[in-house]
């Protein structure tokens, strides 16, 4: 039978399509609110894997250079508009523009992501401690073996500036846990 409210002056009552089923349903729906691990040796452990950072740092990587990318092609399509051209071939012209900066720019930080992701799992696993010289160290590392190619000089600069953008990012990130109430 159908659930009856307990409020005396509701003139109807809730239907519950579950009503003439004789299956615990509901415990189907009762899952846990802590995460589940497969390994005891997991739960301890209080930051991402290895394989979670890579994900998280490559994706986010990718997707920031992806809109960054797409908007400055987008501006640059605009620009580069001619006069007498119609709006068709205008929309074109940004869209193409747009897409194609995009993807650059969404794989350059994608690989970005990517090697930071494994230098700092690498640091993390020999220091065997997740603090803030991991991610600058990560970071050096990653804009200097970036640039490795163009010379040295280059990969000292990318360095450095690698390791002091993530410097800001790990300054950035502890103000925030501090002066942000989230």
């Amino acid at each position: 039978m159908a659930d009856q409210s307990t409020d005396p002056s509701r003139k109807t009552r809730l239907y519950s399509p579950y009503q003439d089923l004789h299956v615990p349903i509901q415990n189907l729906y009762n899952l846990p609110t802590s995460p589940e691990y497969l390994f005891d040796e997991e739960s301890v452990c209080q930051r991402r894997s290895w394989g979670e950072n890579l994900q998280y740092y490559t994706g986010s990587g990718y997707l920031a250079g992806a809109i960054i990318g797409g908007a400055k092609g987008s501006i640059e399509g605009i620009r580069a508009a001619e006069r007498g051209d119609t709006l068709k071939l205008r929309i074109n012209r940004v869209l193409n523009s747009g897409g194609h900066t995009g993807r650059r720019f969404g794989n350059s930080m994608g690989v970005l992501g990517l090697i930071f992701a494994g230098m700092e799992s690498v640091m993390i696993h020999y220091r065997d401690t997740d603090d803030y010289l991991n991610s600058v160290v990560a970071g050096l590392g990653t804009g200097a073996l970036y640039r490795a190619a163009a010379g040295p000089r280059s990969a000292v600069i990318a360095g450095a500036i690698g390791g002091l953008a993530a410097g800001g990012a790990v300054i950035g990130k502890q103000v925030m846990k501090r002066y942000v109430p989230i």
